[in-house]
């Protein structure tokens, strides 16, 4: 049954593409026309030879924590390169999910999963497993780009944290740019940005001045704190925040949204 606040609705994706099957079915299930404009990609790092020394070390760690999808991508490739299965490289240390969607990926990649954050954020994480991981050594694979908060949040409960870049995050082919461009000249009702890449990406393709006359005409909505932070640093004005990374919590933010626009409140909505 399709949602009647998102009836119609152009919604912009800016998840990587092969990150965003489900959403853009879903948003379709319920009535609105999706847009996929994937405003991230990945590449493998730049620090391959300290990706795999860590990975033939994986059997004395305690905990892996797994941040993203990409990070279990990354470890799942690079095990390919070195000719180990990824469970047998992991060996008996506990593997954490950040969410729902990375610990599935985990399970179908033959990774039993010890625990999934309750709030889907690499700090709630942390924090959750506080009285099981001090004293025992974490090992986070992460993007070039990710924020620090989780290793200082680790450290600061006394884990032994070892990280390293497992994959870089990079903005659209060059090729791809005209059609981003094009493509938000028409009219959209709102974009998703699911990191703070995203939005320094769309601030390099449009130009700062641009995105704040974009999000003006066109509801900006983080999915996670994290992005909402990126999105206030750009001056953007009107933020709709998803808190849970879910598919279900992201559909679930919009509907409400759209439901009561009409009615002059922007519920979810927080003015900058």
């Amino acid at each position: 049954m399709s949602g009647a606040g998102l009836q119609g609705k152009r919604v912009v994706v800016t998840r990587a593409a092969e990150q965003n099957a489900d959403l853009v079915r879903a948003l379709r299930d319920k009535g609105a026309a999706p847009i996929a404009l994937p405003l991230v990609a990945f590449a493998p790092s730049d620090h391959l030879a300290e990706f795999d020394q860590a990975i033939r070390g994986l059997p004395k760690f305690d905990w892996i924590f797994l941040t993203s999808q990409n990070a279990l991508r990354a470890l799942e490739e690079r095990c390919q390169a070195l000719h180990q299965e990824l469970h047998s490289a992991v060996g008996t240390a506990r593997v954490a999910a950040v969410g729902p969607a990375t610990a599935e990926a985990a399970k179908a990649a033959g990774l039993p999963v010890s625990y999934v954050a309750t709030k889907h954020q690499g700090m709630s994480l942390a924090q959750e497993l506080a009285s099981q991981i001090r004293g025992k050594r974490v090992f986070v694979p992460r993007s070039d780009r990710a924020n620090p908060d989780l290793t200082r949040e680790l450290t600061r409960l006394g884990a032994k944290v070892e990280e390293v870049v497992a994959y870089k995050t990079i903005p659209p082919e060059e090729d791809a740019l005209g059609h981003v461009r094009a493509t938000l000249q028409q009219p959209v009702d709102a974009i998703l940005f699911f990191s703070p890449s995203a939005v320094r990406h769309l601030q390099d393709i449009l130009g700062n001045e641009k995105v704040l006359e974009l999000s003006g005409r066109a509801i900006f909505a983080a999915i996670g704190p994290v992005t909402e932070r990126a999105l206030r640093e750009a001056k953007v004005e009107r933020v709709l925040l998803a808190e849970d990374t879910t598919v279900t919590s992201v559909i679930a933010t919009l509907e409400h949204h759209f439901t009561i626009a009409c009615s002059g409140l922007s519920a979810g909505v927080k003015p900058g």
